[in-house]
């Protein structure tokens, strides 16, 4: 869709909701037109006429017009959430520019890489191993894993254009997207939407999210996915290539050329190390974790590791700042206009007499499948979280069930498209897996990955108390 009509679609949407939609009785007129702004962020996010960030800057200045005062309009760049998002990005472009994570990716594969399933779980199980303390998708998948998988790809003369991207490349392209959605539902740090999700649970429901609670939560069915989904994706798009002894000795060679960690790696290493047992262990220190990524990147700053000039042209990671500070903040003005509690207490009315566990299924269902609607888990999360959870505690779920099951499931949702997140169209963009092969792998790892979490995770929470 062009910018001018993608633009002037939204301007109609906005105007038939805002003017011609009779607002509910307890909705103010004003609170009823920030609804149609929010809706009309959203659209644009999935119809994507502008980049997300002017899109949100966009919403705000609306927001301004419509009445709500400029403080509040911005109060979202405030929030120390946004701060620890940009601060582990940040943290995430040294990891990648002194080497660190190339060094990580290969010493997976050196020691479980001889066989093309293996070489996808190293990759997978360097994904999830960022994750603990990079929570951007992009960077880890596409910038830190996607170089090591498509070298091997390559060691092994598969390339997506010249007939050969199913002997091996097409399947490992298809395992890391894979791999990568799983590794974000496993941290609170995973994706930046899971910081904005646990947000706002703590605003709507009273539950807080914290990365110790998070991790204790998916670490039982997160693990089972691990296992899981690589196999799944060998079944669906096995390669031809199965045996793969060169690969760890490819991994070992480029290790040797690399050589010893530089003080650029040891400094950064023992920064991401030391920020990500910190936040796992906050239910003990009590430190604010958004202090903490401060702290590291203050280290990486004062040692001469990061420059202020390589960290201010990291533009990926002030866009994410802008757009996730400008939602988080949209997302709760929404919520103080009624919308969502109109919305839910619709939705619950159909649901009347129904046990609890039963609406609880089928709902999470609904909600993970929307997602082929959605190109981005933060849109898809500010859209229906608010909704669906207010849904389910009010038909009698337990608040943290209700909470860790939509949140961790959100994440999973990427896995279904070539568009799921922001990940999806640069490791689709390398051309080794078709659209129709995406899409095979995508709904089958998908089956798995529900069956999983709505089965073990269930289990898991019981014992946690989640329920």
């Amino acid at each position: 869709m062009s910018r001018t009509r993608g633009l002037a679609a939204l301007l109609v949407l906005y105007l038939v909701i805002a003017y011609l939609i009779p607002a509910p009785a307890t909705i103010t007129p004003q609170g009823w037109r920030q609804t149609a702004i929010f809706i009309c962020v959203i659209a644009g996010m999935v119809t994507d006429p502008i980049p997300a960030s002017a899109l949100v800057l966009m919403g705000l200045t609306a927001m301004a017009a419509n009445g709500t005062a400029m403080r509040a309009v911005l109060g979202g760049y405030a929030e120390p959430s946004v701060w620890l998002v940009l601060v582990a990005m940040l943290i995430a472009k040294m990891m990648l520019d002194c080497g660190l994570a190339r060094r990580i990716a290969l010493l997976f594969v050196r020691a479980v890489g001889k066989t093309s399933l293996g070489i996808a779980y190293a990759l997978q199980m360097t994904d999830v191993t960022l994750a603990s303390g990079v929570p951007s998708i992009t960077a880890r998948s596409a910038g830190m894993v996607l170089p090591v998988g498509r070298s091997i790809a390559e060691l092994f003369q598969s390339r997506p254009d010249d007939g050969t991207r199913h002997r091996l490349g097409a399947f490992l392209v298809a395992a890391m997207y894979q791999g990568s959605a799983v590794a974000c539902a496993m941290f609170i740090t995973g994706q930046a939407s899971n910081l904005l999700g646990a947000s706002l649970a703590m605003k709507l429901t009273g539950v807080q999210v914290t990365a110790p609670s998070w991790f204790m939560a998916a670490i039982v069915p997160g693990l089972l996915s691990c296992l899981v989904v690589p196999w799944i994706t060998f079944r669906v798009l096995r390669p031809e290539v199965t045996h793969t002894p060169e690969a760890p000795t490819f991994a070992r060679s480029e290790l040797v050329k690399m050589g010893p960690l530089s003080r650029s790696e040891w400094i950064t290493l023992l920064v991401f190390a030391g920020v990500g047992l910190t936040w796992l262990t906050t239910v003990w220190h009590g430190l604010d974790v958004t202090m903490v990524a401060l702290i590291g990147l203050g280290v990486l700053l004062a040692t001469g590791t990061m420059t202020w000039q390589s960290a201010s042209s990291e533009r990926s990671a002030w866009d994410v700042f802008v757009w996730y500070g400008g939602m988080l903040r949209m997302g709760e003005l929404l919520n103080d206009t009624g919308s969502t509690r109109v919305l839910a207490e619709h939705v619950a009315a159909m649901f009347v007499g129904i046990p609890w566990i039963v609406v609880l299924i089928a709902i999470l269902i609904i909600f993970f499948y929307t997602h082929y609607f959605f190109a981005s888990i933060t849109a898809h999360v500010l859209a229906m979280f608010p909704p669906f959870v207010a849904v389910l505690i009010g038909i009698g779920v337990p608040a943290k069930l209700a909470v860790y099951s939509l949140m961790c499931l959100a994440n999973l949702t990427a896995g279904l498209t070539h568009y799921g997140t922001t990940t999806g169209p640069i490791l689709f963009g390398t051309g080794y897996v078709t659209r129709v092969e995406w899409w095979r792998v995508g709904f089958y790892v998908s089956l798995a990955n529900v069956l999983i979490w709505l089965t073990a995770g269930f289990a898991w929470w019981k014992f946690l108390g989640f329920w």
